[in-house]
């Protein structure tokens, strides 16, 4: 009560029966209220770092970035770099645009377009989609395949949503098809999931080549070209104007580098 009649609005809709439903200036008062908590919570952890010379860092990373080799060099740096700590957060690239707009993470990595301006990008790398079938499927054995020869197949794909999932529509759409017209037998967030049930054969996908390089390299997924190539992104670092860590940044590019 005291802060609607501070703030002149009406946070909730009040009823006798059932939950509080919020307005939609509450939603607006509850996005900013995070964001403060967050930043309050953010001042604390580097108060309480600072004598002990400890640096912490939330950094989220999209699903299809966890199965590359990044959570391998965030864990390097910090053998490295005594007196760093990273809390890795994964989930959707909408869901980290959320967390970092609200402050709730330091560092985004992500493969695609982020969705918001008004960050700073660190390019890390440029990957593309690819399609992967299993080493004893038919299609292992092709050169090339077109996009129209697949509508058969049984594909098993990330949910509606995901960038992976949105750039392989968008690439139908170049090619005149479209994604209703393929049989998509599963859809999951799970990376390494959809890796496993390609390679036993149970279906093909459409995956990031940064997350099946090194299955590719080890036989257990067979990376059959596409006959009209496109499907190509960016992977960046994202963090705020003001983060104050710029150079953990580089170092971290230095280590993915060395490591592809």
């Amino acid at each position: 009560d005291l802060l609607e009649k501070e703030l002149g609005v009406k946070i909730f809709y009040r009823r006798r029966k059932g939950p509080l439903q919020l307005t939609p200036e509450g939603e607006i008062v509850l996005r900013y209220a995070k964001r403060i908590q967050a930043l309050y919570q953010h001042m604390r952890r580097r108060l309480e770092d600072l004598p002990r010379q400890v640096t912490r860092l939330r950094v989220g990373i999209t699903h299809t970035v966890g199965e590359s080799c990044v959570p391998q060099v965030l864990a390097e740096y910090c053998n490295q770099t005594p007196g760093v700590h990273i809390n890795i957060v994964t989930d959707t690239i909408k869901n980290l645009y959320d967390m970092m707009r609200s402050y709730e993470l330091d560092v985004a990595i992500v493969d695609g377009q982020f969705p918001a301006s008004g960050y700073t990008e660190v390019l890390l790398d440029t990957d593309y989609l690819c399609l992967v079938v299993s080493p004893i499927h038919p299609l292992a054995r092709r050169a090339s395949v077109a996009i129209g020869a697949l509508q058969g197949e049984r594909f098993i794909m990330r949910p509606k949503g995901a960038g992976t999932r949105s750039m392989f529509e968008s690439y139908l759409s170049e090619c005149g098809a479209d994604i209703r017209d393929f049989n998509i037998i599963i859809e999951m967030d799970s990376v390494a999931t959809i890796k496993e049930l390609v390679a036993q054969d149970l279906g093909i996908s459409v995956i990031a080549h940064s997350a099946c390089r090194e299955d590719e390299q080890a036989g257990r997924l067979a990376v059959v070209p596409l006959e009209k190539p496109g499907m190509v992104r960016r992977i960046n670092m994202v963090h705020h104007q003001d983060f104050s860590h710029p150079e953990i940044l580089e170092e971290l590019r230095r280590l993915y580098i060395g490591r592809r």
